[in-house]
């Protein structure tokens, strides 16, 4: 059987072509007869413009099932599938573009003037009402196309990381990566046919594409897509969905509305969190106001899902939860790469199927982040608990030493993430001229909420080292957030890094 990941969907697809795939807000339908033809006509179209297997494309599109549907295409074909964040300026685009030599490049129809610069041997268009030049001539395509055979090492997708260490590295991801991770991630959160997934992530992403869409795919369910996130479209659909996944903002924001309640959440069985940690104090909050205990799981761009908390059982707040099956995690000393004990915090290395293959033509750097004994190391600092829950305490650049101490800044978080009227904490180090470094919070109130910074200090002082309190506290507005609603530390470090000077 080939390992082409269209073709596993395909194996799982219902029997009944008229079955939903996707529904917009506006109650129109793509079914999964409509899949089967449009991706043929895409792929015919591709192969028309003359890519073949192997060939890149890149795309920078607002989300629309159509983007959707073109990766899919781009799989049937063998072609290595590229999204690039929508936030990316024309300055980003021409790293990106110039590293990974797409033979097609589709943007939205107003930057096309723009992209001409780039130099793409194809470039084409696509909105989010499914205009443009990509799907012109849609209709009069063949209908029918013939899946590219691949092996599980082949490749499917590139997708570069966030770059807030330098340069964005493409993360190339395989058949292989791809259907074993949906594979088990379907089984493990138990997703049937009769599952219907509110869907308000971006499809650029792992989290929004390979891990929403994929486990939908693979197990014939449905979606109610959503362009993005509108409290005020989540809450008028969430009674007709059975999952939602999102990150730790979806969630702060839904508790945020008094007219959210435990009746709008009653017909949803499992509410997944990922992308950035969740704080203890808002897992909490939500199980009080819904029932609902939020399944927190742990993933990268490199590997796709790692861990999480059970279906059934003990869901941990401020844990990621257990190894899923067929993925061998282990806390380790960063430098020597030996396993350390229970409890003691060290570097998560993974090892696994869902591993990706390396980054794309840096050779030197994907031997420089695995083990001789081919674990991947994800920078990425934790502990194991005596049950096994993985806890994730930062990012090893994220790691403050002040004094001589080690000051991990998710310990200092969930400190202050516990008080009334916190709605966001993040928690860095700046230089200091007798610390080496010092621990700043900059914390974001609720709305209504006023907060006082000896308030905040006097609680902290109550429960950590005097070396792990921040040195300063300083309340704004928002914290800088990424796409997926992750703090960019690196922002704030920049930000404040003469506080003490």
């Amino acid at each position: 059987m080939s390992g082409n990941l269209y073709s596993i969907f395909a194996a799982h697809r219902p029997a009944d072509p008229d079955r939903t795939f996707i529904e917009r807000p506006d109650a129109s339908r793509i079914t999964y007869g409509d899949v089967e033809q449009d991706t043929a006509r895409i792929a015919n179209i591709l192969k028309v413009m003359g890519l073949t297997p192997g060939d890149r494309v890149a795309i920078q599109v607002d989300k629309s099932a159509e983007a959707l549907l073109l990766y899919l295409a781009c799989l049937r074909l063998g072609c290595v599938y590229i999204p690039f964040n929508t936030a990316y300026t024309i300055a980003e685009l021409r790293y990106l573009i110039a590293d990974a030599e797409p033979k097609l490049f589709v943007t939205r129809p107003e930057r096309v003037a723009e992209a001409v610069e780039l130099g793409v041997e194809h470039l084409r268009t696509l909105g989010t009402a499914g205009n443009g030049t990509l799907l012109e001539g849609l209709t009069q395509a063949r209908a029918s196309f013939t899946d590219h055979v691949c092996t599980n090492d082949d490749l499917a997708a590139i997708l570069y990381t966030s770059g807030t260490t330098g340069r964005s590295k493409g993360a190339m991801l395989s058949h292989g990566n791809l259907s074993s991770n949906a594979e088990v991630l379907k089984d493990f959160w138990r997703f049937t046919p009769n599952d219907r997934l509110l869907h308000a992530l971006p499809i650029f992403h792992t989290h929004g594409l390979f891990v929403a869409t994929n486990i939908v795919l693979m197990t014939g369910a449905s979606m109610l897509f959503l362009p993005s996130f509108d409290i005020t479209e989540i809450l008028r659909l969430m009674p007709r969905a059975s999952v939602m996944m999102g990150v730790p903002t979806f969630y702060t924001r839904l508790l945020a509305q008094s007219d959210f309640t435990a009746d709008v959440a009653k017909s949803i069985r499992l509410f997944i969190s990922g992308s950035a940690p969740l704080a203890a104090a808002t897992h909490r909050e939500f199980a009080a106001r819904t029932g609902h205990a939020i399944l927190e799981r742990y993933g990268m761009t490199e590997t796709n899902m790692n861990t999480s908390n059970p279906y059934d059982g003990e869901r941990v707040p401020g844990s990621v939860g257990l190894p899923l099956p067929g993925t061998s995690i282990r806390i380790a000393d960063p430098a020597s790469g030996k396993e350390i004990a229970t409890g003691d915090v060290g570097q998560i290395e993974i090892k696994g199927p869902n591993v990706f293959k390396g980054y794309w033509r840096s050779p030197e750097k994907t031997k420089a982040e695995f083990r001789p004994d081919g674990y991947f190391m994800s920078g990425d600092l934790g502990f194991r608990d005596e049950k096994g829950y993985v806890h994730i305490v930062g990012r090893n650049k994220d790691l403050i030493i002040s004094g001589g101490f080690n000051v991990y800044p998710a310990e200092v978080e969930s400190v202050i993430d516990e008080l009334d009227g916190i709605a966001q904490c993040a928690v860095v180090g700046a230089p200091h001229p007798d610390f080496g470094e010092a621990v700043i919070a900059v914390v974001v109130p609720k709305p209504g909420s006023v907060l006082e910074e000896s308030r905040i200090a006097g609680v902290v002082a109550e429960r950590l080292a005097n070396y792990k309190r921040p040195k300063r506290i300083l309340i704004v507005t928002e914290l800088p957030l990424n796409a997926m609603g992750k703090v960019q530390k690196n922002i704030l470090r920049e930000r404040y890094r003469d506080i003490f000077q």
